[in-house]
């Protein structure tokens, strides 16, 4: 893309001012260029995305109308599916089109809402864990007094504090990396707008956008993070006061999926983001992104009813409502 005079804007999407280029679209690459692979990935994610659609939104209706699930554990649980059908939601469409289409091109407003949005449900997830860690440590810590903490209001301040912090650092993230200004190839040699590839691709001063970043991630992250461990920390010391096995085992079960979650979402984030951007490896870092963009909201509603009774029930009734045996 070379410009030919200055202060002219160019079909191709990008602004040249005083002898440089600035970007206003981008291309994102994608996974392969053969369109044969294209084909076999549309098919994959295709199905892996109506999976995972089905998957949570089911997850979500059996809470909202089984009177069982109608627990604090479980309200957590269907605002954590809502937020993993609203996730994949942000990426796969995207996905499927840059799949099947020659015209891979996003613009600099489109690339700002992917990464907005993707950062609105990630904070909240962050919050929204930290939040179930909690709701853990209180039934088996305290479960005499559980019921009466872990109130229909308690809970649904925690939820909405979830989401107000998810936005606001989100807001944080968007302005602050969009701050930026981006010039040279418009290539995105990924399958979204992440931070990690926007970086790369800047032409002005980092230093300031890396240690807001930090300040934004660092703080949401450690402080969920030293929640989490909190909870457990005391939750483990309430289970190894706990005599009979079989008893240890049923708390322990409780928290299982949560900590199953926990690994998912953490592992893979710490992996994109904890790494300074000199070793930044784009082929590491799409396997990482994949994880929890397309797998971690697949295997959540997963791993919360595979081994659930509750919910096998639920869905059992839910199922015969549906198909009445005659």
């Amino acid at each position: 893309f070379s410009p030919s005079n200055g202060d002219q804007v160019f079909s191709s999407g990008n602004i040249e001012m005083e002898n440089r280029t600035f970007l206003t679209e981008f291309i994102l690459v994608g996974f392969s260029g053969d369109p044969r692979w294209q084909l076999i990935l549309f098919g994959i994610f295709l199905m892996l995305y109506l999976l995972t659609l089905s998957g949570n939104t089911t997850l979500v209706i059996l809470i909202w109308i089984d009177s069982r699930l109608h627990t604090p554990m479980y309200f957590f649980i269907g605002n954590l599916s809502f937020l993993d059908f609203w996730y994949t939601s942000v990426y796969t469409p995207k996905i499927l089109a840059t799949c099947v289409s020659e015209d891979k091109r996003i613009s600099l407003a489109g690339c700002g809402a992917q990464l907005f949005f993707s950062c609105v449900v990630a904070y909240t997830e962050c919050y929204l864990l930290a939040a179930m860690a909690y709701d853990r440590h209180m039934a088996i810590c305290n479960p005499l007094l559980y019921s009466s903490i872990m109130s229909t209001s308690l809970c649904t301040g925690l939820v909405v504090g979830s989401y107000v912090g998810g936005l606001l650092n989100a807001i944080a993230h968007t302005a602050n990396t969009f701050r930026l200004r981006f010039c040279g190839k418009n290539i995105i040699e990924h399958f979204f707008c992440d931070a990690p590839p926007l970086v790369k691709m800047s032409c002005t001063d980092t230093r300031v956008y890396e240690k807001v970043l930090l300040g934004v991630v660092g703080f949401t992250v450690l402080s969920s993070i030293l929640v989490i461990l909190i909870s457990y920390f005391n939750i483990l010391l309430a289970i190894l006061r706990i005599r009979s096995a079989s008893g240890r085992r049923k708390a322990f079960s409780t928290c299982a999926s949560h900590i199953i979650s926990v690994m998912f979402f953490y592992g893979s984030l710490l992996f994109m983001y904890s790494r300074p951007s000199s070793t930044y490896s784009l082929e590491k870092d799409k396997v990482a992104a994949l994880f929890y963009t397309v797998v971690n909201p697949l295997v959540n509603p997963l791993i919360y009813s595979v081994r659930n009774k509750d919910v096998k029930e639920a869905f059992r009734k839910a199922t015969q409502s549906i198909y009445p045996q005659s």
